[in-house]
């Protein structure tokens, strides 16, 4: 990749900080050992990363819906990374609004958080990234575009329902996956904010190792010592399913239609650029279900001493 560390102290901003992927690179720049006070965490309730404050980051409020709020949480910030909106049909003018007030606050360098090959998909996913690519290209601002494959806690956050009904549900038939942590993916963001050499490219980021569905089942089955199987279901059926677990209906149309596009490899790279960034191989399928379940364990524990 040939990133090099910058030599001066840019002040870092990083919205979403609330959210998982935004507090885990909020945490990786500080592990990096920056000055806290030249990181921003940007929230839409600052009382959700509050504990930052005590370590010294700036917390400032930022709503993608308000525009008015942006252009203040954007001063003095040199670099910023844009974790993209979860809003259903309000992504792209929300990120519209955050590029908007990025040029207007002066902003050096913009990292973006965009999907696996967004130029290219044929996903439902891709073409709310596509056009936020297009938008930043359109901004002048120097970018870096992270695409990311899945994360593994797509599925593992699904595994007291996978252990429930004892299957994995999708249609992504034998289609493989490049998936890997949001930790994973929040080091290589941390990386791309704090190194020179980075503007204006792409990075295509996924696990070392891709996996189908099935092999995510059989591992589960491995380590719980349960029959876990794979249920490809087609993909009316499994949107059907996801309705009647309780998700929206355009979200589980969305995430239907995903595993079509996992089943094309639109979630598949052999890029190795995650593994580069970070500079040690990707969480693997293992390892991911491990942790999912020491987790589970835990708070199943915790639970019952209540």
């Amino acid at each position: 990749m040939n990133e090099t560390k910058q030599t001066s102290e840019s002040i870092i901003a990083v919205t979403g900080a609330s959210g998982h992927l935004g507090r885990l690179v909020v945490e990786a720049l500080l592990a990096q050992n920056l000055p806290a006070n030249k990181i921003v965490a940007l929230a839409r309730d600052p009382q959700k990363v509050a504990d930052f404050t005590s370590r010294g980051v700036q917390v400032r409020r930022a709503d993608y819906a308000q525009p008015e709020t942006l252009e203040a949480a954007f001063k003095g910030v040199e670099r910023l990374l844009l974790i993209s909106s979860n809003e259903v049909g309000e992504r792209l003018p929300q990120h519209e609004n955050a590029i908007e007030a990025a040029r207007k606050s002066g902003v050096n360098f913009l990292a973006y958080t965009s999907i696996l090959k967004a130029d290219a998909s044929g996903m439902q996913l891709a073409a709310d990234h596509k056009a936020t690519e297009q938008i930043t290209r359109e901004s002048g601002i120097p970018f870096a575009f992270l695409r990311n494959s899945w994360y593994f806690e797509n599925y593992t956050d699904q595994l007291p329902s996978i252990l429930q009904h004892g299957a994995v549900f999708g249609s992504a038939g034998d289609g493989l996956v490049s998936a890997a942590s949001r930790a994973d993916y929040a080091a290589a963001a941390a990386v791309v904010l704090t190194a020179d050499g980075g503007e204006n490219k792409t990075y295509e980021l996924g696990g070392d190792n891709a996996f189908t569905l099935e092999e995510l089942a059989a591992e589960i089955s491995k380590q719980t010592k349960r029959e876990i199987v794979y249920r490809d279901l087609p993909v009316e059926q499994y949107a059907q399913a996801l309705i009647g677990a309780g998700l929206p209906k355009p979200l589980a149309r969305i995430l239907a239609d995903a595993d079509l596009g996992l089943k094309r490899g639109d979630l598949l790279t052999s890029s190795r650029d995650l593994n580069r960034l970070t500079n040690r191989p990707t969480t693997s399928l293992a390892e991911a279900v491990a942790s999912a379940l020491k987790k589970q364990n835990t708070k199943n524990k915790a639970a019952g001493e209540k």
